[in-house]
């Protein structure tokens, strides 16, 4: 656990540019939905989904913790990097871990990029791997 008084909330409709601005600073990529209508949207569709670790009312953290009925998926953890190495991640994935038992998933998946080593080495630690037999496919839809 953090060494540090860490809260974790669900997003707020106020949060569109907070979150925009924290994920420029602390995420690797960006995302086609990396705007201020996307965030809205899914600020407006399931704001449970967007977790917001804080210390002191500032945002040192996020995780995307999106249920579809079906699968749990993970987006958008990242933590400040002088938050880090701090515990921030491990307790917004336990966080999402609850969220989905809670809504009945039974298995999380996690969207990470390939050459970050970094978030590599915290995904494995929460007890994540690879699924070597899938590659995502995509198509921009705009």
């Amino acid at each position: 656990m953090p060494d540090f008084d860490l809260r974790i909330r669900q997003g707020r409709g106020d949060d569109v540019d907070r979150l925009l601005a924290f994920w420029r600073e602390a995420a690797e990529g960006v995302s086609v939905t990396d705007d201020r209508d996307g965030v809205r949207r899914l600020l407006e569709r399931d704001a449970a989904s967007v977790l917001v670790a804080e210390v002191d009312g500032e945002m040192v953290g996020t995780v995307i913790a999106g249920w579809d009925g079906w699968r749990c998926h993970l987006y958008r953890l990242a933590v400040r990097p002088a938050s880090r190495r701090r515990g921030v991640a491990t307790a917004l994935l336990a966080a999402a871990e609850r969220r989905f038992l809670e809504l009945g998933g039974r298995r999380g998946d996690a969207m990470v990029l390939d050459d970050n080593a970094l978030a590599h080495h915290a995904w494995k630690a929460a007890g994540y791997a690879p699924q070597a037999e899938w590659t995502r496919w995509t198509k921009p839809l705009t």
